[in-house]
């Protein structure tokens, strides 16, 4: 899955790509917003953790990957 991560005052997202479903990273999500010091932490493909405070977090997209297409073909 893509995930984007918004965070307050800050101009840039985080972007990563999970091997976790969707329900498995709002799980996360839902989990780290219920403690009022929770951390939100998710694993990208690679095994890199990323770690973001969720009094910080301003949004968080999932969507599908996107399968880049090249070169000239009818669509």
């Amino acid at each position: 899955m893509e995930v984007k991560i918004g965070v307050q005052n800050t101009a840039r997202e985080l972007f990563l790509e999970s091997g976790q479903s969707p329900d498995e990273l709002v799980a996360a999500v839902n989990a780290a917003l219920a403690t009022p010091d929770g951390v939100l932490r998710l694993q990208d493909e690679r095994g890199r953790m990323v770690l973001v405070p969720a009094a910080s977090l301003a949004y968080l997209e999932i969507g599908e990957q996107e399968v880049r297409r090249v070169g000239f073909g009818a669509v």
